[in-house]
């Protein structure tokens, strides 16, 4: 991380210490105490002239409790933690550091820590650990914008940007002001601390290690492996937070609100590996998730098998829409915390109701308001903009070039937040795809699906538009992938299926997962059921899915073919589909353009 404003000078050993304790004491530093002890063991041996010894084999006896049989190429466990440290300075320098003078980096390639200084920085410049509130910027001309720009420089170092993160801090007030009734700073001087209680309600998971139910070496490293890989894997998913000890609050009371535990356990009976895992929640004892998983390790070979059952097991708990963001908009409606919004967003899209898209939409305002740099509730309000365009006929709502316009912004604002925050590429993906930049949203979809594999919405939607843009073999295989991983809102992804079905010229199976899907999810559904009938020639069947639309969904049949365009990227794609909406006997028209 380095830049134009930053200068490779000595930073004396008090400066650095006192960076330190702030990265760690900073709530945008949100890493588990294994990950914290490894930034502090690096930092304080290179201070203390050691930086030759910081070798994996080190790192993993002083910090992860490894013994001397340590091998660094069966146990990754030093490089998983190193690279999820490297993105969390990141992160931290992109946030709450964006004024501090001392850089703290871990090159790739190494462990030891390097300290570089903002060129024409004063030592003054180094703010005090516990930075008092601070009002916003006043005198601007123009009040949104002022109210923006207060929003941004709520971090701590107020709005003393320095220039290497000038162009990311105009960025963000250009997207602000222009959403400024919605994303207006609170003004209560109290704000900053609601936030900090907000990012800290997220769910709290304890990954404890699996247990070997086998004698022998090889199943030992085994189920410490598979606990290193799964917690390499659930830290990927920003709506949770992964621990290896158990929290403590303010007090050093243990408090078991919103907090699981991972339990699981390894055997191996010849060349299967076999794993069981369950979810407990901590306030009751209740087991919420128990699975079993099994797997011939000589298809693949130890490592990968491992990496594959963990990725697996990481999937299935922490999926959104999973066990853990299962409720309803009633049980949501009124609080304000930043994980009850994250929890009305997924509430909102298993319902798709206008109720529950507007008590989400109002819940992540507010939460945008208190914790403007928090990329995942501004991706959540960029997506649930966007549905006001992309569900406009499901939710009654305009589907307007300014609602998009919107969205996109949110999007991108999410992204500069946190470039590799897979929620928020996954909204810039679907925002450039109904924005008509296939190539854009693809390369967002890519960046999204390599930053979070395992997360069932990013690897569907992806899937959706690989397919949509005509390359149906890869997109294909991930919203089938989704499917067998339960992704999504039920019966979301099984429309999906039925489109991979129908372009390669499966009806039968085409109509059977389209039936499958959730029809009254979104009208959209019975559209792609009706070309399906219309192309097998079943004029009753499809003449009822036309009396539901003509019904339920009237203003959708004179913008078909803008719908279905806006949707299939390519030409021969769009007259198969439309091809069966004619056969079904209904006359496609040219739609309007959307209005400003």
């Amino acid at each position: 991380m380095t830049s134009a404003g930053i200068n490779r000078i000595a930073a004396s050993q008090e400066e650095v210490q006192q960076q330190l304790e702030r990265i760690l004491s900073s709530r945008e530093f949100r890493l588990p105490e294994r990950t914290r002890k490894f930034l502090e063991f690096v930092v304080t041996e290179t201070l203390a002239g050691r930086r030759d010894y910081l070798k994996a084999f080190t790192i993993a006896q002083a910090v992860f409790g490894r013994d001397a049989n340590f091998d660094a190429q069966q146990d990754p466990c030093v490089r998983i933690e190193a690279g999820r440290l490297r993105r969390e300075l990141e992160h931290y320098y992109l946030t709450a550091g964006g004024t501090d003078r001392i850089i703290i980096t871990i090159p790739k390639g190494g462990y030891a820590p390097v300290f570089d200084v903002i060129g024409g920085a004063e030592p003054a410049d180094i703010l005090p650990l516990e930075q008092p509130e601070r009002p916003g910027v006043s005198g601007a001309d123009n009040g949104q914008i002022h109210a923006a720009r207060d929003a941004i420089s709520r971090n701590p170092g107020g709005s003393r940007l320095s220039s290497r993160y000038w162009l990311l801090a105009a960025g963000a007030v250009i997207i602000l002001a222009s959403a400024a009734a919605l994303l207006r700073q609170v003004e209560s001087p109290s704000a900053e601390r609601e936030a900090g209680q907000s990012a800290n309600n997220r769910p709290t998971i304890i990954v404890e290690r699996f247990e070997s139910g086998s004698g022998g070496n090889l199943a030992s490293d085994i189920s410490r492996g598979m606990t290193d890989d799964i917690i390499e894997k659930l830290v990927r998913f920003n709506d949770i937070v992964v621990v290896t000890a158990m929290p403590r609050n303010k007090s050093g009371e243990v408090s078991s609100e919103s907090l699981y535990a991972l339990q699981g356990s390894v055997r191996l009976e010849g060349s299967m590996l076999r794993s069981t895992a369950r979810l407990v929640r901590r306030a009751d004892a209740a087991v919420i998730w128990a699975s079993n998983y099994d797997a011939d390790m000589t298809v693949q070979g130890i490592p990968k098998t491992q990496a594959s059952l963990a990725g697996d097991i990481a999937t299935a708990v922490a999926r959104p829409f999973g066990v853990m963001f299962q409720t309803d908009t009633a049980t949501i409606a009124g609080r304000t915390d930043a994980f009850s919004c994250i929890l009305s967003y997924y509430s909102y899209r298993s319902e798709m109701t206008l109720q529950a898209h507007e008590v989400a939409k109002s819940c992540l305002q507010r939460a945008v308001e208190q914790m403007p740099a928090d990329s995942n509730v501004v991706a959540l309000l960029s997506l649930i903009h966007l549905d006001e365009f992309r569900f406009s006929y499901q939710l009654h709502t305009k589907s307007t070039v300014a609602t998009l316009a919107l969205a996109k912004q949110l999007a991108e604002h999410a992204v500069r937040l946190d470039p590799k925050n897979a929620r928020a590429l996954q909204a810039l993906m679907l925002a450039n795809f109904f924005d008509n930049d296939p190539a854009a949203a693809l390369s967002a979809g890519a960046g999204a699906y390599a930053s979070n594999p395992n997360d069932t919405e990013v690897a569907g939607e992806y899937g959706l538009r690989l397919s949509m843009s005509g390359e149906w073999d890869r997109g294909c295989t991930l919203i089938s992938e989704a499917v067998g991983k339960n992704a999504g809102p039920r019966g979301y992804y099984e429309v999906g299926m039925a489109l991979c079905a129908f372009m390669r010229g499966d009806t039968q199976a085409a109509e059977l997962w389209s039936r499958m899907s959730d029809l009254n999810y979104n009208p959209m559904h019975r559209l792609v059921l009706l070309s399906i009938l219309g192309a097998l020639g079943k004029k009753q069947e499809a003449e009822e899915q036309l009396d539901w639309l003509r019904r339920e969904s009237p203003a959708l049949i004179p913008h078909i073919r803008q719908e279905v365009t806006r949707r299939l990227a390519r030409t021969e794609d769009q007259r198969r589909f439309l091809a069966g909406i004619e056969a079904a006997g209904l006359s496609v028209q040219d739609g309007e353009a959307p209005k400003d």
